[in-house]
């Protein structure tokens, strides 16, 4: 039996996604699905601040803040993605050599599943509302059967991956972002604003 179940960290993002809703987020998980469960919270509360920061109504102040929580979302997001590979490649011990690599991760595709989910929740509201008319309702039934699709098709090539990676006919490489704008070390437009200390007397 494989280590890495797919099906199991699907159903985990689905019932996230509905608990989540209504009581407050409390990661339950260890080990491989801690790192998943932690990357689909900050998907969660990315999701919500980024119908935030479409608001008109509340000022620059409000959009300002969503904007500044989509970035650190957006960053753990990608941190939990290098922790679910490298849990991975500890475990799973994938080739090194003699085999193709896969361009996209193991981490980078439960995050994709994550985001899936999050679609699949909020279209199936949009069809169950009661304020809206009877196109918007088919439109969204159809955009939600196409989610669906993608969902388990995503969910399939993740599982055939995962058996590639443990056959050994198939590999992959930790992908490290190395996102620069967060950091005032690498980022122009911060270390280029502080005042110089050249020359300044000792």
């Amino acid at each position: 039996m494989s280590l890495v179940n797919i099906s199991t960290i699907t159903t985990l993002q689905k019932s996230r996604t509905s608990e989540w809703q209504d009581q407050e987020i409390v990661l339950q998980e260890e080990g491989l699905h801690r790192f998943v469960e932690d990357n689909h919270r900050h998907n969660f509360l990315l999701w919500n601040e980024e119908d935030k920061a479409r608001r008109d109504d509340m000022g620059p102040e409000y959009v300002y803040h969503a904007k500044r929580n989509i970035d650190q979302h957006n960053q753990k997001r990608n941190n939990c993605m290098e922790q679910i590979d490298e849990w991975i490649t500890h475990h799973l011990q994938p080739k090194t050599s003699d085999c193709p690599i896969h361009s996209e991760t193991p981490g980078m595709m439960i995050d994709r599943l994550s985001i899936l989910a999050l679609k699949e929740y909020h279209m199936r509201k949009q069809t169950l509302r009661s304020d809206t008319d009877e196109q918007h309702i088919t439109l969204c039934q159809q955009k939600l059967e196409v989610i669906i699709a993608q969902r388990e098709q995503l969910a399939q090539c993740l599982s055939e991956f995962i058996s590639e990676i443990e056959q050994g006919s198939r590999t992959f490489r930790v992908y490290h972002q190395f996102k620069m704008y967060n950091d005032p070390t690498l980022n122009p437009q911060l270390y280029g604003n502080k005042p110089s200390t050249a020359g300044t007397p000792v």
